[in-house]
């Protein structure tokens, strides 16, 4: 019973859409979910009709490859794989350096943060959200932030790492992120050049 319905409200959604869109974001960790899943997924659900994040840092090599050789056999499915640049000398370098580690992974697939996810975060604080959170110096580029200075930055106000995150997100402005840092400016356009090509797309 259960699979005929199954297919009873498929044969139903496909008689209103030409295709069902997946995609899957695959993040380092903790740090990087929290920012995807509150920044990057909204945009991806306006134009998908799945997005799910996926957390690979902690997960054993085959488990990786299997999971990206399963997205691949879905038809429509699409994925983004998020990887910081840390101490490689370039995005060309860290890109083959991840490859090498990943045999199912396609390298145009592969999205390096400049030069760690916090770096992002930073990127959206304008002088005002600076200011009321007490950050000494606001900076108008974060491109080469650390999680080191990151973590120094953080006001004796906040209890936590986490609790700092979560402030910086309830202020996050995604213009002047996109002023800010490189790496963010080029997924954004990059996110902007798909929306507009699948909303010339039949649904």
């Amino acid at each position: 019973m259960k699979w005929v319905l199954t297919i009873y409200l498929s044969r139903i959604y496909w008689g209103y859409r030409l295709t069902y869109r997946r995609l899957f974001i695959l993040v380092e960790g903790d740090d990087d979910e929290r920012f995807f899943d509150r920044v990057i997924s909204p945009l991806y659900k306006q134009i998908c009709d799945y997005v799910s994040l996926w957390k690979y840092s902690q997960q054993k090599l085959e488990k990786v490859n299997g999971f990206l050789n399963s997205i691949n056999s879905i038809p429509h499915a699409d994925y983004i794989f998020v990887t910081d640049m840390d101490d490689s000398p370039c995005v060309t370098a860290k890109k083959e350096r991840i490859t090498s580690q990943f045999e199912k992974l396609s390298e145009d697939r592969i999205l390096v943060v400049c030069r760690e996810i916090e770096s992002w975060y930073l990127a959206g604080l304008n002088d005002d959200s600076h200011r009321e959170i007490k950050i000494r110096r606001s900076y108008n580029n974060t491109d080469h932030i650390s999680k080191e200075q990151f973590n120094r930055m953080m006001p004796k106000k906040f209890v936590s790492r986490i609790d700092f995150m979560q402030e910086i997100m309830k202020l996050f402005d995604r213009e002047t992120a996109l002023r800010k840092n490189t790496s963010f400016e080029y997924f954004m356009r990059k996110y902007k050049e798909e929306r507009d090509e699948q909303n010339k797309q039949p649904r």
